[in-house]
């Protein structure tokens, strides 16, 4: 690995925005034996919880040392974070790039100078080892099969996201208008996308049309305002699709302000217990689970193979998802909480 000296002196500059480390850190005393690695991940929200929550599993199990980084504002926080982390001599970084496309020349830098992977979104075309995720396309057109389930007469629907310059949210909403559409099923290296401002996509012989895609960009009040919006502006809509794990709660409190608790169908990713709670219910209809402590988990076990000479078979080890309706939401819900419990304990 190569000598990271130009940014040594980031390492007098406090790290923005939320972590954690289990067990010693580097320079503590009996850590000079043991591995280190960090969890980066995109952003802050709950399911990043429940990925650490899988690195602190992997922590104890491996016998390593790690830091789980939560950038509050995207690109220029996580640079950051990983600028420091490289000062520091990291053994291993697993991240979630916010943009991978603009991201690649950095993340190759980094690349150079520790063993770089990525998880949960990807930057195929950087030098990152492996990608550990969800097949995103796969997963989105899943969301879409639950959208007609739930909405077996058609309809107009909403998408809702953080933001689309991540391939994961990209490749996710994707699947979903595919699968409404009736298009074929795409490869996930030749998805081709419908443009981030398309509106009123329909196909011949389908009952679905899908009016917008709203962004936030990870803001929680804006999330909740365009659904609002979407309430006001569109007198038929359906159901509304979120793609984030925020997403399907803030719709839920909009539906629930407006009255419309019933007459719009909800369909979410994720697991946060506002969704979970409305699925008990029966307000919402499901979710997509990616079981984000595998994440945590596998990226460490991953990190630790490759420090010790292990090569990764491939560039892409697959995380299965898993549907979340009234079916299955008990069990569910149960092992969510016994993972993070697992996470937390010592």
């Amino acid at each position: 690995m190569k000598t990271y000296s130009k940014i040594l002196s980031l390492l007098c500059v406090p790290i923005l925005g939320s972590f954690f480390g289990c067990g010693e850190k580097p320079g503590e005393e009996g850590a000079d034996s043991q591995a280190s690695f960090a969890y980066v991940t995109n952003g802050v929200d709950p399911f990043w919880d429940l990925c650490a929550a899988g690195v602190r599993i992997a922590e104890k199990e491996f016998g390593v040392n790690c830091e789980v980084l939560m950038p509050p504002k995207g690109v220029v926080d996580q640079k950051r974070m990983m600028e420091t982390l490289l000062a520091k001599g990291i053994d291993g970084i697993a991240v979630s790039p916010v943009d991978a496309e603009n991201q690649t020349p950095f993340l190759d830098e980094v690349a150079e100078n520790t063993i770089l992977i990525t998880n949960d979104s990807d930057a195929p075309k950087s030098k990152r080892l492996v990608f550990i995720g969800t097949n995103n396309y796969k997963a989105g057109r899943a969301l879409g099969g639950l959208v007609k389930k739930a909405l077996p007469e058609g309809g107009e629907v909403m998408l809702f996201v953080g933001r689309l310059e991540q391939l994961n949210a990209r490749q996710r909403r994707q699947g979903v208008i595919d699968e409404l559409l009736g298009r074929p099923v795409q490869s996930l290296e030749q998805v081709k996308y419908d443009p981030v401002d398309a509106t009123n996509l329909t196909t011949e012989g389908s009952k679905y049309t899908i009016l917008d895609t709203r962004t936030d960009n990870f803001d929680k009040a804006r999330a909740k305002s365009n659904a609002e919006d979407a309430i006001a502006k569109y007198k038929d809509l359906k159901c509304m699709v979120g793609l984030f794990a925020y997403n399907s709660p803030s719709c839920i409190d909009a539906i629930k302000e407006a009255g419309k608790l019933g007459t719009i169908k909800i369909c979410g990713f994720d697991e946060q217990d506002a969704l979970l709670q409305a699925i008990t219910d029966g307000h919402a209809y499901g979710t997509i689970s990616q079981q984000p402590w595998e994440y945590g988990y596998e990226s460490i076990k991953m990190l630790k193979k490759i420090l010790e000479g292990t090569q990764p078979e491939n560039t892409y080890q697959e995380v299965s998802f898993l549907e979340v309706t009234q079916g299955n939401i008990g069990e569910f819900w149960a092992k969510k909480k016994e993972m993070a419990e697992l996470g937390k304990s010592e």
